[in-house]
C-alpha cells in the first residue's frame, strides 16, 4: 500500500484538515446520519453490549466513526490510522474533547504498519477509497485491511463511487447544495475543484463490489447513498 499514502494524503494538509468537519457536513449531506448508521450496523453485525476492537482506516479529520461506535458501545476499543499528520492531529483533538483517547491508539502511517498476528473484530473505511489513485492501489490497500481482520469480521465501506465528468446533474447538485449553504459562485467552483482534485472513485456500486470480492470480501449490502456517495457492510470470507 505504499504508493497510496504519498499520492493521496499529501493533499490533506493544515488548511484541509482544520475545515474538513465543516466542509464534509456540506459536500455530504447526510454526513452524520452514515456515521451513525455505521456504528448501528457494526453493533447489529458484532452483537451489541459486547467487547470488540475495531479498526479505523483514515480516521483523520473528525474521527466521527468513533465517536458514534463509542457512543453506541462503550465497550469497543478502536486503532484509528492515517497518514496525514495534519487529520491526525485533527482527530486526536476531536477525541480528547470527547473523552475517548484512553481507549483509541492512533497510529500515524498505513494498514500496513499494523500488526498481522493481532485481528481485528471489524473495520471501517470511510472517505478514502476514492481518494486512492488506480485500482491496483486501491487493492493493496483493502487486501491489508482484509489480512487484519478475524473470519466473517463485518466491514463498513464508504466513498463516492461515480466518475463525476460522467454525472454531469448530480455535479451540478453539489454545486446547488454549496450554494444553498451560502456560497458564492466563485466560492462553489473552488470548493468543486478541490473536492475534484486528486480524486479516482470506482465507477459504480458494482465497481466497489467487484473490488471488495477480488480482496477477499463477500457480498456488499449498501445501507446509506447521498449524491455521488454510498456506504456499504460486507464480511471477511472465512
Amino acid at each position: 500500500m505504499r504508493p497510496e499514502p504519498q499520492s493521496s494524503s499529501a493533499k490533506f494538509d493544515v488548511s484541509r484538515a482544520a475545515e474538513y468537519g465543516i466542509q464534509s457536513r456540506v459536500a455530504l449531506a447526510g454526513y452524520d446520519a452514515c456515521h451513525e448508521l455505521t456504528a448501528c450496523i457494526l453493533a447489529a453485525s458484532l452483537s451489541s453490549g459486547r467487547a470488540a476492537r475495531i479498526l479505523v482506516v483514515g480516521v483523520g479529520g473528525t474521527a466521527q466513526e468513533i465517536i458514534n461506535m463509542s457512543a453506541l458501545e462503550p465497550l469497543w476499543t478502536f486503532v484509528g490510522v492515517d497518514p496525514a499528520p495534519a487529520m491526525l492531529e485533527t482527530a486526536a483533538a476531536n477525541l480528547e474533547a470527547h473523552g475517548l483517547m484512553e481507549k483509541t491508539q492512533l497510529v500515524l502511517g498505513t494498514v500496513e504498519d499494523l500488526a498481522l498476528d493481532e485481528p481485528f473484530d471489524a473495520a471501517t473505511l470511510i472517505g478514502v477509497l476514492h481518494h486512492v489513485p488506480g485500482d491496483e492501489p486501491k487493492r493493496q490497500l483493502l487486501r491489508s485491511i482484509q489480512a487484519r481482520l478475524k473470519a466473517e469480521a463485518p466491514f463498513v465501506v464508504a466513498c463516492n463511487h461515480y466518475r463525476y465528468a460522467e454525472q454531469p446533474l448530480l455535479l451540478q447538485t453539489w454545486a446547488e447544495r454549496w450554494r444553498q449553504q451560502g456560497a458564492t459562485p466563485d466560492e462553489v467552483k473552488a470548493k468543486r475543484a478541490r473536492i475534484m482534485q486528486g480524486a479516482d472513485p470506482p465507477s459504480s456500486e458494482q465497481a466497489v463490489g467487484t473490488l471488495l470480492q477480488e480482496c477477499g470480501f463477500g457480498p456488499l449490502q449498501r445501507f446509506f447513498s447521498s449524491l455521488f456517495w454510498g456506504a456499504w457492510v460486507t464480511h471477511k470470507q472465512a
